[in-house]
C-alpha cells in the first residue's frame, strides 16, 4: 500500500477526526479508503446507467404506449 500526504480542509479535517473519535473508523486512513470506495461504487452504477441510457437512445424512439411496451418486456421476459 503506497503512502500519501494530502491536506484537508479545516471543516473536512474535523469532519474525519469526529469520525474516529466516535470509534466510526479506527484511522483517517481506513475513512478515506472507504470514502474512495463508495465514489468508485457509485462511479460505476453511473456508468452502468449512462451506458444503458445511451444504448437505449441509439435504439431509437417508439410510438408504443407505455402499456405496449410493459405487455412486450413481460413478453420478453417469459420468452
Amino acid at each position: 500500500m503506497s503512502r500519501q500526504s494530502i491536506s484537508f480542509t479545516g471543516p473536512n479535517e474535523e469532519w474525519l477526526k469526529a469520525q474516529v473519535e466516535a470509534q466510526e473508523y479506527s484511522s483517517k486512513s481506513e475513512l478515506v479508503n472507504d470514502l474512495i470506495r463508495q465514489a468508485r461504487k457509485q462511479q460505476a452504477k453511473i456508468d452502468w446507467i449512462a451506458a444503458k441510457l445511451e444504448r437505449a437512445e441509439k435504439s431509437g424512439f417508439t410510438n408504443d404506449s407505455k402499456e405496449q411496451i410493459l405487455a412486450e418486456s413481460k413478453k420478453q421476459m417469459n420468452d
